[in-house]
Parts: structure tokens; C-alpha cells; sequence
């Protein structure tokens, strides 16, 4: 794990509240569409990377999903996001690290969910290691859904610069192990107001690579 990037993220979770960061939203609309349209059977194996103390696990539970882990860099974000689920909690499987470094289970995974972690892999190499673990962790036939910021997104977030991507440019650093299934652009609204343009792209894991 980088320690470097673990204090930048305790420090970004430390210093603001939840509803006081850009990225916070009541719930992750976009994800959840995408998520519901894949039609997982409830027992599926999910894993939300960089979760921190989003809500989507509060509305996984809801749905009545019972294998969902919550992968984060900060152990800040991730007691918070504890904290708020309550007894609910202990339904979760919580993982501190680095989602290029941490050792996840081989095949396990049937969705692997990132809403704007993937867009601060600026380097090629952080980008290989990224797409090689998701590889490894989604069973075949199982998913992806990756959300980054669009081209016309801001070009930093939280004082890192990050990659911008449309939807058939972020499919293709996943090819040849998934393939695109559906994409779409959603406009986030932050908490002060100024929107934030995303690229949404659902993926299949492939059988075998081609």
C-alpha cells in the first residue's frame, strides 16, 4: 500500500464531512442503475474499490444483497461508513489497501464496482495493475461497472490530477479481458453546485481473452 496516498486520503476524510466532499451524492444513481440492470441473482459476490464512506453498500443491503465487500485506501472513510451502517455492519466484509497491491480472492467476484477510482491510474503501468486485478478477481461471465470522470471533467480532484475518459476509450484499457456491454455519461451535481460530466461503462468478464 502506498502510505503516501493512505494519509492523502485519511487527511481528505479527516478534514472534510461526507456531504462536504465533490464527489458526494445522496446515493450513486448511476451505478445503481447499472448495477440493477445486471439483474445479479442476491447471493452474487460484489466488490465496491474505493468505496471509502459512499452509500451504495447502504443500498446494496437494502436490495437485499448478502456478499458485499468495501475495499479503501483510508481506514478513516471505512470506520465512518462502519459507524453509519450500524448493527448492519457486521453484514459487510470491509478491506484497507491499495486496489493495485491488496491480494483479492482469484475468480470470486461476480461485479466489480469503481466509481472514481480508476481516473487517478495516470500512469500506464498503475493502469496495467489495475486492469490485471480486476482480471484476476471477477469470476468469467461476471462484471464491471467503472465510472470515471468524461472528458470535459475536471482534470484534478482532491489535488490529484486524474486521466478523463468517453466510453469507448475507458473499454478499451479493459480489452481484451472485458468487453463492453453499455455505457452511458451522467452529470454530477457537487455539493456546491457546480456540475462534474462522468463516463459509466458496464463490462462483461470474458471467458477467455481474444
Amino acid at each position: 500500500m502506498s502510505a503516501a496516498l493512505e494519509s492523502h486520503w485519511d487527511a481528505v476524510y479527516t478534514g472534510k464531512r461526507e456531504a462536504q466532499t465533490s464527489w458526494y451524492r445522496p446515493h450513486l444513481d448511476a451505478s445503481l442503475r447499472m448495477i440493477d440492470a445486471l439483474d445479479l441473482p442476491r447471493d452474487a459476490a460484489l466488490l465496491d474499490v474505493g468505496g471509502g464512506r459512499a452509500t451504495l453498500v447502504d443500498d446494496l443491503l437494502e436490495r437485499g444483497f448478502g456478499d458485499i465487500t468495501v475495499l479503501d485506501i483510508s481506514t478513516v472513510a471505512l470506520d465512518e461508513a462502519r459507524a453509519r451502517l450500524g448493527p448492519n455492519a457486521a453484514s459487510v466484509h470491509w478491506l484497507v489497501g491499495d486496489v493495485t497491491q491488496i491480494d483479492l480472492a482469484p475468480a470470486h467476484c461476480a461485479l466489480w464496482h469503481d466509481r472514481a477510482v480508476f481516473h487517478f491510474m495516470i500512469e500506464s503501468d498503475a493502469r496495467a495493475r489495475y486492469v490485471a486485478a480486476a482480471a484476476r478477481a471477477v469470476r468469467p461471465g461476471g462484471y464491471a461497472v467503472i465510472g470515471t470522470f468524461a472528458v470535459d471533467g475536471p482534470p484534478r480532484c482532491s489535488g490529484l490530477p486524474v486521466a478523463r475518459y468517453n466510453a469507448e476509450a475507458l473499454a478499451e484499457t479493459f480489452a481484451p479481458a472485458f468487453e463492453k456491454i453499455s455505457g452511458c455519461r451522467d452529470a454530477h451535481r457537487t455539493p456546491s453546485g457546480s456540475e462534474q460530466a462522468f463516463t459509466y461503462i458496464a463490462l462483461r468478464r470474458r471467458y477467455a481473452a481474444v
